[in-house]
């Protein structure tokens, strides 16, 4: 039942890949459908889904704390890895990346394979709110860190695009704006929610096919430990990490999927933009990003199985 759930949304990634390296539609395609996706239709689906979200249930606060948590005991994790063998920020940039972010459209549509086969209702709504925090916090610690200490020239180029990633992130005003509505009661009327509903159907696949199309296996030429241990940490050590908060939270069985899901995709291609505009290392940030999605074909199910999501 897992490997049935989980199985088209690789092969979604798989023909994302396979259309690029053939030219279909076109080499100009696949950048205009990731604008039309980042700023439209992903965010509608975060709107959607907040904007009906639960998010005075005390379950939802346990998860908004256990997400925070997971991502700064890692990054803390790193951190102090960094004082024992110190790293440029170009390099340590890349690797941060590699272990706290997550692949959105990955995340989001396993989980709901995942949830529609064990019957976990909710999972969207609190899909939703993990984003709504976890977004603006990891951006801000990938920017620290590809900015170095944060003194000098690079510095202040860090900390104005820090400033832009948070005010101008479409999926981070996404969630801003869903959680107002969902705290204000009013909903969406006037068949706002279902148009929204209907802009959101087609982010996922969207998303997914640009995963593929995005996918650089060139890049794993080289710095083969360096990748194969990032990626470890992300794939197994990141989800068993989450498996600890989420008991120590106290998180009911959604609350902990979600948790654990988004703990164990493999980190996001809009990382490697990032990593690109602080000057960071970009062909090892491309080699993490096609190393732990290729990886997590096998990682993914063995999580889920190990977790009981069957």
């Amino acid at each position: 039942m897992l490997i049935t759930a989980i199985w088209p949304i690789f092969a979604l990634i798989c023909l994302g890949f396979a259309l690029r390296r053939s030219g279909f539609p076109s080499d100009a395609f696949w950048p205009a459908a990731e604008r039309l996706n980042y700023f439209l239709l992903f965010p509608a689906l975060l709107f959607s889904s907040l904007a009906a979200a639960p998010v005075r249930d005390p379950q939802v606060l346990r998860l908004g704390g256990a997400a925070l948590a997971t991502i700064l005991i890692a990054s803390a994790a790193m951190a102090l890895s960094r004082r024992v063998r110190p790293s440029p920020a170009a390099r340590f940039g890349p690797g941060l990346q590699g272990v706290i972010r997550f692949n959105t459209y990955l995340g989001v549509a396993v989980l709901a394979s995942v949830a529609a086969s064990v019957g976990a209702s909710g999972a969207s709504a609190l899909a939703a709110v993990y984003l709504a925090l976890a977004v603006p916090l990891v951006n801000v610690l990938s920017i620290l860190a590809l900015s170095g200490s944060g003194s000098g020239a690079g510095g202040r180029r860090g900390a104005v695009l820090l400033l832009r990633t948070i005010f101008r992130n479409p999926l981070i005003l996404a969630c801003l704006a869903g959680i107002a509505v969902a705290l204000s009661g009013v909903g969406l009327p006037f068949g706002t929610g279902s148009f929204m509903k209907l802009l959101a159907q087609g982010s996922l696949p969207l998303g997914l096919l640009c995963v593929g199309a995005a996918l650089q296996p060139e890049a794993l030429r080289k710095d083969l430990p360096a990748l194969a241990g990032v990626s470890l940490l992300r794939l197994l050590c990141m989800p068993a990490l989450a498996v600890a908060v989420a008991a120590l939270f106290g998180l009911e069985s959604t609350s902990a999927l979600v948790l654990v899901v988004f703990s164990a995709v493999p980190s996001a291609p809009t990382a490697y933009v990032l990593t690109r505009q602080l000057g960071g290392d970009g062909p090892y940030m491309a080699g993490i990003i096609t190393g732990q999605t290729l990886l997590s074909v096998l990682t993914l199910p063995l999580v889920l199985w190990a977790c009981g999501a069957v």
